[in-house]
């Protein structure tokens, strides 16, 4: 049997991952942009063509630039939609989560992230922006209000870990390439039903030419939703990377573990997070049943992990095996040995 890989290989893996996925986001903006050039605007009709693939090189260019202006308003505009405000270091109501912060800026090497609080009863928090030195960190008032202390630095960790392995850029460059795709597919189908591209195709190449259109308008229809999934994707492989990031700098994985128990427990929706920023925060924000399932459907549709999976492999990191075994979170016992440098069960 092949040894687990380690936390760094984790990490390099879902990098490569990543990549993958960025990379097919910009193939299928430019296949689009390319399908209506050739059925829409006659690109390759001898001398009736254009003789360049303009909306190819727009669709590239608009992605480019959704996914450049995402980077710099971007975290603004999910911190007003989720209604956040600056915590008041001065509040005694935060002292608590200031230090946390300030512990695990420092452990992980980062500027500290500025702090803002949702005024939201359920249990959840996300981190935003575009690098470290820019990023954002949002808890709930349920967090701060059902967590212990070392369960807040295991979810502090978590979005630290986000922050350090850049996926905030990456979530908001998505973000964009998904605004992007379902722009680009909603003008190709409106021009497509005006247009009467459909006579021009078949006249042109036949049977083939007509199959060849029919496939570019499902591609135009299924556009919004394979963009979703390709981005829920890179949500659940940045989760379980940011697990193994938070119990790395917090060295007690079981306070992560434990206070993922509590927000799974907590059954309600988060009502200020918005659908758009479901992919950032640390659980469900809608309280999606598929996100409790495996297989093929939740691997689809889900936009976190397993919260259960999730925990069993943070117990294992710990040395805790089975449902049974669990070990307090405020226990110093897990964070003053070494810990172990393998992900159980990692895809």
């Amino acid at each position: 049997m092949d040894a687990a890989p380690n936390i760094l290989e984790q990490q390099e893996a879902n990098r490569r991952n990543t990549v993958v996925v960025m990379a097919l986001f910009i193939v299928f903006v430019g296949l689009l942009g390319f399908g209506f050039d050739v059925f829409v605007l006659g690109f390759g009709e001898g001398r009736h063509s254009l003789g360049f693939p303009i909306a190819t090189v727009l669709a590239i260019v608009l992605g480019t630039f959704g996914a450049i202006n995402g980077l710099e308003s971007g975290a603004v505009s999910v911190l007003n939609s989720s209604g956040a405000v600056p915590a008041d270091p001065s509040d005694p109501r935060y002292r608590q989560l200031f230090n946390v912060v300030d512990e695990m800026a420092i452990a992980s090497g980062l500027p500290k992230p500025a702090v803002f609080v949702i005024p939201d009863p359920d249990p959840n928090a996300f981190a935003t922006g575009r690098d470290p030195e820019h990023a954002s960190l949002a808890v709930t008032q349920g967090l701060l209000s059902s967590l212990d202390r070392d369960e807040l630095q295991g979810v502090v960790a978590h979005e630290m870990g986000h922050i350090r392995n850049y996926d905030i850029r990456l979530m908001t460059v998505v973000a964009a390439l998904i605004g992007a795709v379902m722009l680009l597919a909603e003008v190709g189908l409106r021009t497509a039903r005006v247009g009467g591209t459909g006579k021009r195709d078949s006249s042109r190449g036949g049977a083939g030419g007509a199959f060849t259109f029919v496939l570019w308008l499902v591609a135009m229809i299924l556009a919004p939703l394979l963009a979703r999934l390709l981005a829920m994707a890179v949500s659940r492989q940045r989760e379980y990377l940011a697990d193994a990031s938070g119990a790395e700098l917090t060295r007690n994985p079981m306070a992560l573990a434990s206070a993922l128990e509590k927000i799974d427990a907590a059954v309600e929706p988060t009502q200020s997070i918005k659908k758009g920023t479901a992919p950032l925060c640390i659980a469900n924000p809608l309280g999606s049943d598929v996100d409790d399932k495996e297989g093929f459907f939740a691997d689809l549709f889900a936009t976190h992990p397993p919260i259960r999976k999730r925990i069993v492999l943070l117990k294992g990191m710990a040395y805790q095996r089975g449902p049974g075994s669990s070990l307090p979170p405020s226990s110093r016992e897990s964070s003053a040995r070494p810990l172990p440098t393998s992900l159980p069960g990692s895809r």
